[in-house]
């Protein structure tokens, strides 16, 4: 009579690892990209991130992390920081104002209002005058709130040294925000006067909506025809908006989408898409004018991009 014998499992193998991680990887993704995008302005950049993020992540031993979620976070945030030191040296060089690239986003992503307004280009343009090690503070601890013991971890500091961080990150964002930001009804009203002016010439609806001091900034990259400096006041605004940017024979369209959390509008010339722009409003005015025509920021701008915190 044979003896029964009973198949113990052995340990894990590799491919059973690899599920694993995807699994987790494919959890947080939405949230990770969200991360490297608030901390780059930049979504190819924060696509290459997060590749560079899976390859360290599969080779991870899970069985030693304790919470998925902030360890991901971390191969993130200091992949970013990396990738921030070296944009701005590539910055330097850029052709005009470099703005961030626009995402085209859900509806829903408005109904989040701290989501939306960490990811709108208001807020992104303030990102860019912290510290690269100020702006990843920032971002984790005020939009994805991690405590300051996982952030020292991310950022290679002590917690101590996070906080302050963090305090002056605070004080420097809350000084250059914008101020009586308006409501979605107050934006989608300003960009509908930027269409008429765009697609009619008509101006003065426009004019009713500008700040006297209004600031419009556009980036072509060098590809484009665009500002190499800021266009400070209404009236120079909104003759800019009108005719400055493209050829007078010119078959202009305009479509009111959902850009980087809020209203924004997407611009088409003879058919093909041209630009993008968005607004920022106080108090019911539009203070800032932002106007993307380099087609290397508008290679996703007809798919959805999802953000998530």
């Amino acid at each position: 009579m044979s003896e029964r014998t009973t198949d113990t499992p052995g340990p894990p193998g590799r491919a059973d690892r690899v599920d694993s991680a995807t699994e987790a990887f494919v959890a947080h993704r939405n949230l990770l990209f969200t991360v490297a995008y608030e901390m780059l302005g930049s979504a190819a950049d924060a696509e290459d991130i997060l590749q560079e993020t899976w390859l360290r992540w599969v080779d991870v031993d899970l069985d030693v992390v304790r919470e998925e979620r902030a360890y991901l976070v971390r191969i993130v945030t200091r992949q970013a920081l990396d990738r921030l030191r070296a944009l701005g040296r590539r910055k330097e060089s850029y052709v005009g104002p470099s703005l961030p690239e626009p995402l085209l986003t859900a509806p829903d992503v408005a109904e989040d209002v701290e989501l939306a307004d960490s990811v709108s280009m208001a807020m992104l343009l303030v990102l860019e005058t912290l510290q690269p090690v100020e702006r990843a503070v920032f971002v984790l601890r005020e939009v994805f709130e991690l405590d300051y013991d996982e952030i020292a971890e991310a950022v290679g500091k002590s917690p101590a040294a996070v906080r302050q961080i963090a305090y002056r990150a605070r004080a420097h964002v809350a000084a250059r925000r914008p101020r009586g930001t308006g409501s979605p009804a107050e934006h989608r009203a300003a960009l509908q006067a930027f269409q008429r002016a765009v697609e009619t010439g008509e101006l003065q609806s426009l004019l009713d909506v500008l700040a006297p001091d209004v600031v419009a900034l556009s980036d072509g990259g060098g590809v484009k025809h665009a500002l190499l400096r800021p266009v400070v006041g209404a009236d120079h605004v909104a003759r800019l908006l009108a005719v400055g940017w493209w050829k007078r024979d010119a078959e202009r369209s305009t479509e009111l989408v959902q850009i980087n959390g809020g209203p924004g509008l997407l611009v088409r010339v003879n058919g093909e898409i041209d630009g993008v722009v968005a607004v920022r409003v106080e108090n019911g005015y539009v203070t800032g004018a932002y106007h993307v025509r380099n087609p290397e920021k508008l290679s996703r701008i007809e798919q959805q991009t999802a953000v998530s915190r």
